[in-house]
């Protein structure tokens, strides 16, 4: 494990180089597996977040990123894929301390998905220039899509490596300049995306990620006059605050948001396979996902055999610190959130729902750590606390049901829309009930199939806009047509009006 003598300072990157904040301040990243700070973060101020934004600026409306061919803004998307490949471990190691994540989630998964996603835009085949568009009268009439500008992309602190190629990479290939700000909770593995970044030798300005410890950072991204764009990745509150924000000034704007997903399990699943998935749902990185199949909605006909066992796994696991890959659950981020976690426990306590096993910090572990016990509740109302707040924690709500029509009004019985899973071997079922769900991911007979090729995105509060794929390549586009007439004789109606 990682001593505090080993500390590193990661700075900014802002006008394609690495330095420190204009203040020279810094702040903390702690790791939560041990409380120890293993690392320092330049904490951005006001001038260092203008910078950043004219620094965008200036390579959009005057340097040839946004010139560029499609395929030659590609070739730096690849650039990058391969340095976030060579520099893997190291990678892996600061996503692995700063959010609590597992050793084993970040390099099997976080890491490779990272270089996946500058990849798979870096070598994107679709064009993104003019197409015809056939119209009954003698114009030509040409549709194009253009890049939107300078954009502010702000992310959270569960997935940073993801979270923040999910929005470099197609933002830059549609030819974009781009202002990164991650969570100050946990973006050291950012931070030292960007000095490897610094290696791919994108033209000055065009990518500039910043880390503050200040709310107003983001703040001021959102408000500031020259962003065109905002893409924010995070809380349905705080989604609401940069909505109201960006309204003032008419900015474009990606949300994805807060979820509550259900996770519906049929009697005629295979029992197995709807377990494991049932775990990975909200048991994987401690439940700190969007995503989360925190709502179990099981068949009363396997209401009582499905639950034991699930429990008796759950009590399974090895719960330790992060960095041991014999870990299989590690720590929520920080404490704070943790304590947050353990108050809504509370609260699905005293309204009722009944604990099946968790919902206090493990016995044996740092005392100093963020630990928390994988909780199940049962005897659970859909309309507690519990069943409609976004926990973000290891907590799962169990509910019974005895039809499909039962089914599909509890799982859509939320404000959220971000996903669902359903567990059946009957696949007609299966896609009709899927047709009738409210979000915009449903996932048949696993959880977290991401590709990206397919758009994520949501419904209802649960955001707007999508993520990957041409859907969420065309988000950081805006289009124009371009009408030319060609009457014969060069004297169209307009000509002629008057």
């Amino acid at each position: 494990m990682i001593t505090n003598t080993q500390k590193q300072d990661f700075d900014l990157f802002i006008e394609g180089k690495i330095a420190p904040s204009l203040g020279g301040k810094y702040f903390d990243c702690v790791n939560p597996s041990n409380g120890e700070v293993f690392a320092r973060l330049a904490d951005a101020d006001a001038m260092d977040v203008e910078i950043a934004v004219n620094a965008a600026r200036l390579a959009f409306d005057h340097g040839r990123w946004p010139q560029m061919a499609t395929g030659e803004r590609g070739k730096f998307l690849l650039r990058i894929a391969a340095l976030i490949r060579e520099n893997a471990k190291e990678l892996a190691d600061l996503e692995c301390w700063s959010t609590g994540k597992t050793i084993k989630h970040a390099t099997f998964i976080d890491v490779p998905t990272c270089a996946d996603t500058f990849e798979y835009f870096g070598n994107f085949e679709t064009p993104l220039n003019y197409e015809t568009i056939e119209i009954p009268s003698p114009h030509l009439c040409l549709v194009d899509r253009e890049p939107v500008g300078v954009v502010a992309a702000i992310i959270p602190w569960n997935y940073p490596l993801i979270m923040a190629a999910w929005k470099i990479a197609p933002a830059l290939l549609a030819g974009n300049t781009v202002v990164l700000k991650p969570s100050p909770t946990a973006c050291a593995a950012v931070m030292a995306l960007g000095r490897i970044i610094v290696q791919a030798g994108l033209p000055k300005g065009v990518l500039n990620i910043i880390s503050s410890s200040r709310n107003e950072a983001g703040k001021e991204l959102v408000s500031h006059s020259q962003v065109d764009m905002v893409s924010f990745t995070g809380s349905t509150e705080t989604g609401k605050a940069v909505m109201a924000q960006a309204a003032k000034s008419v900015k474009k704007l990606t949300l994805e948001l807060g979820g509550k997903s259900p996770n519906i399990v049929f009697a005629d699943c295979n029992m197995e396979a709807a377990l494991g998935g049932a775990l990975s749902a909200i048991f994987m990185n401690q439940g700190q996902m969007c995503t989360a199949g925190s709502r179990l909605l099981v068949e009363d006909k396997i209401y009582k055999t499905f639950v034991e066992q699930l429990v008796k796994r759950a009590q399974t696991f090895n719960i330790g610190p992060a960095d041991s890959f014999e870990t299989e659950f590690g720590p929520l981020v920080n404490t704070a959130h943790r304590d947050a976690v353990l108050r809504l426990i509370e609260q699905g306590k005293k309204e009722g729902a009944k604990l099946a096993c968790g919902g206090k910090v493990p016995a044996g572990t740092n005392p100093k750590g963020a630990y928390l016990e994988p909780t199940v509740f049962i005897n659970v109302r859909n309309n507690m606390t519990i069943a409609q707040e976004e926990i973000f924690g290891p907590v799962l709500c169990v509910m019974p049901f005895t039809s499909v029509d039962e089914a599909v009004h509890l799982a859509n019985d939320t404000k959220y829309g971000l996903a669902a899973m359903i567990w059946t071997e009957d696949l007609i079922k299966a896609n009709a009930v899927a047709k009738r769900l409210r979000c915009a991911t449903v996932w048949i007979n696993t959880y977290g199939a991401f590709d990206n090729a397919v758009p994520f995105g949501g419904y209802k509060q649960s955001g707007f806009g999508r993520e990957l794929g041409k859907e969420g390549l065309w988000e950081y586009t805006q289009l124009k047509a371009i009408t030319t007439d060609r009457t014969p004789g060069g004297k169209p109606l307009a000509s002629s009006w008057f």
